[in-house]
């Protein structure tokens, strides 16, 4: 298999349980993930604040997308080249009376993650919140069939993209103002089949206890969210059919999650609920006990 093939699933799509690409399509998606819980209802805790989520337009990002909106911020979606997604994304955000521009761009990329923050800065005058989101994953069984072209995608998806955003951000963020970074429960419990991605997630969770000490002065906030198996793009475009159908099933709660039920804790950690909260990591697993 060349480099190339390391990135694409082999597997042919079934009903809609496998993807050949990676972040993944979640309009393709057959099931389609629950992204809002209509049941939710705003209280303005996020009122005339300006969010940035990377990774926005699908899965997670969606749903913290729309959750931001029902409390009342303007929201710019980054996300790599999903554009149907990222428009279905601000058409529901934006039927909850919010603004939200989309941007195309590559987090890889440090001067792209400027050019983000500008875009922000230029239609909105302010940013408040950053949501470190995006991220691949390439399940590999061998450890030695492990590419150095895979690693580096990784590494500069997972983790280098999560530092120049926020290098691009600090200088416009003010005291009470949060960066919530993406982890995973993988950081913790660790995983046989993606060992890189797991090395990316503790450097994630060791950036954002870092970071949060770097910045506490200035009463930035900076926290993130290990989520464990949440049914989003992702995982179509990661694992065969057998391996989608049976996401999650191993968990106390004997099921996956949902998108629509982390939201809430990016809203929390955005918001003054978590205003003596700093270098924390929240774990939404579905009952896996982690010691950190």
């Amino acid at each position: 298999m060349t480099e190339k093939n390391k990135y694409e699933r082999v597997d042919e799509a079934v009903e809609g349980y496998t993807q050949d690409r990676q972040p993944g399509i979640e309009k393709d998606m057959d099931p389609k993930p629950v992204f809002e819980d209509e049941n939710y209802k705003g209280s303005e805790k996020l009122k005339d604040k300006v969010a940035i989520i990377t990774g926005g337009d699908s899965g997670i990002g969606r749903a913290v997308a729309i959750a931001y909106a029902k409390e009342g911020a303007n929201i710019v979606i980054g996300y790599l080249d999903e554009h149907d997604d990222a428009e279905k994304t601000k058409e529901i955000a934006e039927s909850h009376g919010v603004h939200c521009e989309t941007y195309a761009f590559d987090v890889k990329k440090k001067e792209e993650c400027e050019k983000l923050v500008k875009f922000t800065i230029d239609n909105f005058g302010k940013l408040n919140v950053l949501v470190n989101h995006a991220g691949v994953q390439y399940p590999t069984e061998d450890f030695l069939d492990i590419t150095e072209a895979q690693i580096r995608e990784t590494f500069e998806t997972n983790i280098y993209g999560f530092i120049f955003m926020a290098q691009a951000a600090v200088p416009h963020l003010n005291k009470g103002d949060a960066i919530i970074n993406t982890t995973s429960v993988t950081a913790y419990r660790g995983s046989p089949e993606l060992i890189e991605y797991s090395a990316t997630n503790g450097a994630i969770t060791s950036f954002t206890r870092s970071l949060s000490g770097n910045l506490a002065e200035k009463g930035i906030r900076v926290n993130g969210v290990a989520p464990g198996p949440i049914y989003t793009p992702l995982i179509p475009a990661t694992f065969s059919a057998e391996k989608v159908e049976k996401h999650g099933g191993s968990t106390p709660m004997g099921r996956r999650g949902q998108p629509s039920e982390l939201a809430p804790s990016y809203v929390m950690l955005a918001s003054n609920d978590s205003s003596y909260m700093t270098g924390q990591v929240l774990h939404v697993n579905g009952g896996d006990f982690i010691t950190t």
